[in-house]
Formats: C-alpha cells, structure tokens, sequence
C-alpha cells in the first residue's frame, strides 16, 4: 500500500481583534513521490490514499477559494467515518475543520477541532498558546459565551505566564456577564497598579469604571470614574457631566452652586447653555456679584434681545439689575472698602474682594480677600478659603492656590470643588491659567 506523506502543519491565528474573527493560514501537502520511495521511508505521520483522496489539496483549495465550504465538510465528514483513524490523520482533519468552521461561521466546530489539536502534544508551545488564545477570543467575540471566555484566558495566563495580554476581555467578560462586582473588583486593581507606578490609568479603563458605575447605581463610584477621566483625560464633556453630577449628590450643599458655576464657566465654557449663564447671573446677583452677573447674562444673550415668553420679565429684571450693579461697581467700588475693614466679619472683604477678581484686578481683589479670612468669617468660613483658592487660581499663582486649596474638606460640595480646581490647575494639556472673565 502507498503512503502518502503530508507536511508538518503550519497553521498559525493571526492576532484577534475585540470584534475580528481569527484568521487562518493554510496547510500544504507533499505527494511521495513513488510507493516504494514511500515505503522505503516509511514516514510516522502519514493519511492513507482513500483518505487523502479526498483531502486532496488540489481538489480541495479550489472549493476554499469559492467558499462551497459544504462540499468540504462533507469530505471530512466522509473521511473521518472511516474506520481506525490514526492520530495524525485526526490531527489533519482538525486542522481541516478549523478552516471550513471559519469560513461557515461554524464556531462549534472551530472550537471543537481547535480543543482537539491543543491536546494532541503535536503542536509546538507558543502555537498552543495562539490556540487556546484564539478559543478564548472566539467565546468572547462570536460565542458571546463569557464564563467559557475566562476559562481560555484564564488558561492562556497560567500556561504563557502573561497575564495581561487578555487583562481588558477578562474584565470585559465579567462586564458582559452582569458580574459588577467582579468588574469593578478588577477594573479598581488596575488603576491602583496604575498609580502606585506613577502612571495613568487608560481612558477605557476608566470609560468601564464609569458603566459599572452605571449598572450599580453607585453614583460615587461613577463620579470617581469621570474626575479620573478629567485627571488625566481632560475635556470639556467630561467637566460638565462631573460638575453636574456633583450637584446631584445627596450630601451637596446648595449654597455652593455659585462656585460650581464658575469653575463650569472656565472648565466647560463651550457646554454652557443659556440657562446655565441665567442661572449664573441669578446667583451672582443676589450674592452682589454685579459685574458677574453683568457678564453671564450677556453671555446668555449676546444680542442683548430677551425673547418673548413666560420668564421674560423676571430675566429682563435680572439684567437691569445686573446692569445697575455692574455700573455703579465700576464707579464706586472703592468706597466699600473702608466700610468692609472696619466690619467684625471679613465676610465683606472677602465679597468685595472677590468683586475685584470679576473686574480683572487680581492683586487688589486677593490681598482684601485674604484681609477678610484673617478678621474671620462667621459663618462657613472654610467656603471663604475655597472662594480665595480658585481667585489665586484665576489669578495664575497656582502655587499659592494649590496649597490653600488642599486643606479644605468637606463632603457637602466644598471639598470636590477644591480638588477639583487642583485638577483643573494639574490637567496634562499646558493652557493658560484660568481667568475670570473681565468685565466688558
């Protein structure tokens, strides 16, 4: 009987994409070149003729290349039912099914043809980890089986010793499974490896912190996603979702919208909206921050022309109010000063100073509003030192501002609001110091 010998298998999965499918390379097959030759090696891995009849490369490439994949299955379908198959004609005809399993979607049979060669000790150890990798990707991608996926990841991890090749599919796969905890269990240990070596966790990383966060209901998880994402990934989109959602925490302090919306003015100034500049203007106004609100209530409308509606009134008197105060501030805001000194609160000072800042004088508006925190401030005098934290900042001396801005806590809004005018002071872009808007 011939013998025919079939070349050592050369079939290697490309890299896997999150979405790709594993790509394939072919086998090749030598003919002996006569029986005696044939019997003459007696080669160890050999297919008998009525089997490689029918695996025939010449016969069979040509039905690959037009994808009748059917017909190919069905001659390792009729091949395979032969009796007392040998290992390596086994092998072969794996090696076979992998390729029709690809090219039919089949993921059942790539799988199973894929588990049958990993076991068969034919492969060398680095093509084994390509297969077992390549299994895990396929539960992941196509499967969309997740506990089957962290098997194969988790046995490509033990057996390569790399066990962060699949770190992100292994979270994902918990992601995908509703297995938060898990997640979140993971994702955490990441950005703390992260940290402790001195660099930035990534910006899908954090993107999934944010969806757990999401999928948990755990607002304080969410929010500690996005100021990761503002730390070290700034944009604008990311400020305004922090800023807003900070105001919806359960412990925030509603007297703290008027500094929020500052630091929205110059973190997130292209997301503001004309009800955010009205809501800014309100503020300011009832705070005396005239020249403020001035500002944000021809920001809200450039043209100066109020449209007809139910709130045209009680905007209109908002800007003439402004407009009186802004005016009058701009005459007469130095005769304050002496009234301000000579109060038992610094409060005043602290105001006034501020006052100072919207006018575009810095120097003047910081040393009253320092004078102000060293007579004392009564009442929440910490959101004083805050207020004098993120004018330093505005003012460019980010030292100074950095510094004070540290020692101020709270849970109720003042503590989030001075890290995050550190962040906004540290964010990686170099950019110009923030600055109030100067008053037209």
């Amino acid at each position: 009987m011939s013998h025919i010998r079939l070349a050592r298998i050369s079939l290697i999965l490309a890299a896997i994409g999150l979405n790709a499918a594993p790509a394939m390379l072919g086998m090749n097959m030598v003919h002996a070149q006569d029986k005696e030759k044939a019997a003459a090696e007696a080669p160890k891995d050999t297919v008998r003729p009525e089997i490689f009849k029918l695996i025939d490369p010449k016969e069979v490439k040509p039905l690959l290349d037009a994808k009748n994949y059917a017909e190919v299955k069905t001659r390792i379908d009729t091949a395979a039912a032969m009796p007392n198959l040998t290992p390596y004609e086994t092998f072969v005809l794996n090696q076979m099914r992998v390729q029709v399993g690809q090219g039919m979607g089949d993921n059942a049979m790539t799988i199973a043809a894929l588990e049958s060669m990993i076991d068969s000790g034919r492969l060398t150890q680095d093509v084994k980890l390509r297969f077992i990798d390549a299994i895990g990707t396929i539960y992941y991608s196509n499967v969309k089986d997740y506990d089957k996926a962290l098997v194969w990841f988790d046995r490509y991890g033990k057996e390569s010793g790399d066990t962060t090749k699949q770190r992100q599919f292994i979270i994902r796969s918990y992601y995908l499974k509703d297995d938060f905890a898990s997640a979140k269990t993971e994702v955490l240990k990441d950005i703390e490896a992260a940290k402790q070596a001195g660099t930035a966790p990534t910006k899908d990383t954090l993107n999934l912190l944010g969806n757990i966060g999401l999928k948990l209901k755990d607002t304080d998880l969410y929010l500690s996603a996005v100021e990761g994402l503002v730390r070290y990934y700034p944009s604008e989109d990311y400020w305004f979702d922090l800023l807003n959602r900070t105001r919806g925490k359960k412990t925030y302090a509603q007297r703290l919208d008027l500094d929020m919306a500052r630091l929205k003015m110059v973190a997130a100034p292209s997301k503001m909206e004309t009800e955010d500049y009205l809501e800014q203007a309100e503020l300011a106004s009832l705070g005396g921050f005239f020249t403020e609100a001035k500002i944000a209530i021809d920001k809200a409308y450039p043209n100066g022309n109020i449209p007809a509606g139910k709130d045209k009134a009680a905007i209109t008197k908002i800007r003439d109010t402004a407009t009186r105060g802004a005016a009058d501030d701009a005459k007469n805001i130095d005769s304050g000063i002496a009234s301000a000194q000579k109060s038992k609160d610094g409060i005043g000072l602290v105001n006034l100073g501020y006052n100072y800042i919207t006018l575009g004088q810095f120097d003047k508006g910081i040393d009253l509003m320092k004078q102000g925190i060293a007579k004392g401030v009564a009442k929440n005098p910490e959101d004083a030192k805050l207020r004098l934290g993120y004018a330093l900042a505005m003012a460019g001396k980010k030292d100074e501002s950095i510094k004070l801005l540290e020692t101020i806590k709270g849970d109720d809004g003042r503590g989030d609001l001075a890290r995050f005018w550190i962040i906004y002071q540290n964010k990686p872009a170099a950019a110009a110091p923030a600055q109030a808007p100067a008053a037209k």
